[in-house]
């Protein structure tokens, strides 16, 4: 039920109070001011009719009118319920959102931790190939050396005769 209909059934309601507490005021000046009152039969009936249909109808619009406060309570609990959820969802976003922009940070950290073992490993293998070349330098000075001692030694001379 629309809050428009509501709306409609709780002024039709509070017309039929009115109406109700207008006869009821009007059958009570009529009773207290006259004395010798005569009661028609008639007006009674027609009375009696008609404030039957106006209780009919004041039950009707009663009824109505709970049904629509019952559905406008369902309704405002599936609201809240969905705002409930909206905002979770709205937090989810935005731990996302925060995780995507921390991303990059985490790989360059994730990455530059790799990187420790292998830059120590490259470390190591150029202090040996460092010690290496020292070697080889030390080796070929040493050969070079002996190579000219050997080049340099008099072959004994055959004698001219």
């Amino acid at each position: 039920m629309s809050s428009t209909e509501t709306a409609r059934l709780q002024q039709e309601l509070q017309q039929q109070q009115i109406l109700v507490k207008q006869l009821s005021e009007e059958l009570f000046r009529l009773v207290k001011g006259n004395i010798g009152f005569v009661p028609d039969r008639n007006a009674d009936e027609r009375h009696s009719t008609e404030i039957a249909t106006l209780n009919e109808k004041l039950q009707a619009a009663t009824e109505a009118l709970h049904e629509a406060r019952l559905a406008s309570d369902r309704h405002e609990r599936e609201a809240i319920g969905l705002r409930q959820a909206v905002q979770e969802h709205l937090d989810r976003i935005a731990m996302l959102e925060q995780t995507v922009a921390e991303m990059p940070q985490i790989y360059r950290q994730k990455f530059a931790e790799r990187m420790v073992p292998i830059e120590a490993k490259v470390r190591q293998l150029q202090q040996e190939n460092r010690q290496l070349h020292i070697e080889l330098q030390s080796l070929n000075y040493r050969l070079a050396t002996r190579s000219r001692r050997l080049n340099r030694l008099e072959l004994p001379s055959m004698g001219h005769a």
